[in-house]
């Protein structure tokens, strides 16, 4: 035996080079589990090396060779439907399981299928608001939404290849938690001018509008130093999604980009927190809007932006993220659904977005968010005090698994306003526990 590149730590064999392998071998062992690994199609070369050696293939490989029995999905081009079967490996779901191998199903099929979001370039029907709808996801339907079942197959598999090759040595990212906040509309009655602070009086006679517009109040969307003294408190660094549209309909409501009042807090978010673009409703159907409403935020703010999470949710693939990818948007964070809680993707790791239409790896970062406040809200129709249960239950997981808890916020939800009354209490006692 000879000693092949003794700085690599994996070496891996498949049948032919694949480049949605690639991307899925990468992401499980350089990005979760710190270990460098490369792929390679050459026996002699694969049977030489004396090093952790795995074997993706349909044919036993030999000994002292870890071997994970490949499903075919990883070397194809097309997209079509797959047979899929969810069953319980231990403790835990897994679908593409064989009767062969050192593991019992091929992680590397079944973690691509949910990263990618395979199932999402599949037929299928769409919500009321025209996205993918949650129950047709595989999650859904076999009852894993809630469990970041990628993550938890990477540990599994770290242990296994642990117990076989002792030399192995893991640097995993470890937990962490991110709060980030969608300000959709900014204030409930400040600058909203003459005739809609009428009509909206007409509509609800309030002695509350009446006090803010005369400046005796502070406007009950208006949490943002409260929210300042609790990042303070905690050292958190969250991300603010801002919006710039210039146009009101249905969905996009904000105050005009351009009001001193948006104007003002925008410059003021961006000098002190990361930000991020929080394109319109509108914006889906011109690529011209995005770009503006980038340059929008970039100038109030003073500052590049690079990250984005769409308004409502709302995108489709691969469109969605090409037009992101356009727009020189690095990093996304709409990985989840805007109609329940959960894991979209079935992980709680920024991973980058594989797009299936041209079966290659992008620039683009994926940030997954597994809980939103107008989720259990609206949605779900839970009070505040039942979603103190659920957002701890979502910061637990992602601690056993050393992932990445990121929620999303309003700025409406954590006021003063009658409406939202507890949920700024449960955010605070769920920020002391989330370190």
């Amino acid at each position: 035996m000879i000693n092949l590149h003794q700085h690599t730590s994996l070496l891996i064999y498949c049948r032919e080079p694949s480049p949605r392998l690639q991307y899925i071998s990468q992401f499980i062992f350089a990005e979760q589990l710190g270990i460098e690994s490369v792929l390679t199609h050459h026996k002699d070369y694969f049977h030489a090396y004396e090093g952790a050696r795995i074997a993706y293939t349909d044919e036993q490989p030999g000994e002292d060779i870890f071997w994970i029995y490949n499903h075919p999905l990883l070397f194809e081009e097309d997209i079509r439907q797959q047979e899929i079967f969810v069953e319980a490996c231990q403790d835990f779901p897994c679908f593409f399981a064989g009767e062969k191998g050192d593991f019992p199903f091929d992680i590397f099929a079944a973690s691509f299928y949910l990263l990618s979001r395979y199932e999402e370039y599949l037929p299928h029907t769409k919500d009321m608001y025209g996205r993918y709808d949650h129950q047709n996801s595989l999650a859904f339907c076999k009852n894993f939404l809630q469990l970041p079942v990628v993550n938890i197959w990477i540990n599994e598999l770290a242990k296994v290849l642990q117990q076989k090759f002792p030399d192995l040595h893991y640097l995993r990212p470890g937990y962490s938690f991110l709060p980030t906040y969608d300000i959709d509309i900014a204030y409930c009655y400040k600058g909203k001018g003459l005739l809609r602070n009428i009509g909206g009086f007409m509509k609800s006679p309030s002695a509350e509008r009446l006090a803010v517009l005369a400046f005796l109040k502070k406007d009950p969307f208006d949490c943002y130093s409260w929210l300042d003294a609790l990042h303070d408190q905690f050292a958190l660094k969250p991300i603010y999604f801002l919006p710039a549209g210039t146009q009101r309909n249905q969905y996009d409501k904000n105050l005009s980009p351009y009001h001193f009042f948006m104007w003002r807090l925008m410059k003021k978010l961006g000098r002190k927190y990361e930000i991020g673009l929080h394109p319109s409703w509108a914006s889906n159907s011109s690529q011209k809007r995005l770009l503006q409403e980038k340059k929008i935020v970039e100038t109030a703010a003073g500052r590049s932006v690079r990250m984005s999470r769409q308004h409502y949710i709302y995108f489709n693939l691969p469109e969605g993220y090409e037009r992101l990818l356009e727009a020189d948007i690095t990093d996304d964070y709409s990985m989840g659904y805007g109609s329940i809680n959960g894991f979209r993707a079935s992980v709680a790791s920024s991973f980058y977005w594989f797009n299936l239409r041209t079966n290659h790896a992008t620039l683009l970062r994926l940030h997954p968010f597994c809980f939103m406040d107008a989720n259990s809200f609206y949605e779900q129709q839970q009070t505040a005090e039942e979603t103190k249960a659920e957002i701890a239950f979502y910061g637990e997981v992602c601690k056993a698994v050393g992932g990445q808890m990121i929620s999303i916020f309003h700025n409406n939800f954590l006021g003063t306003a009658t409406l939202y009354a507890g949920w700024r209490q449960t955010y605070a006692a769920f920020i002391a526990q989330a370190q």
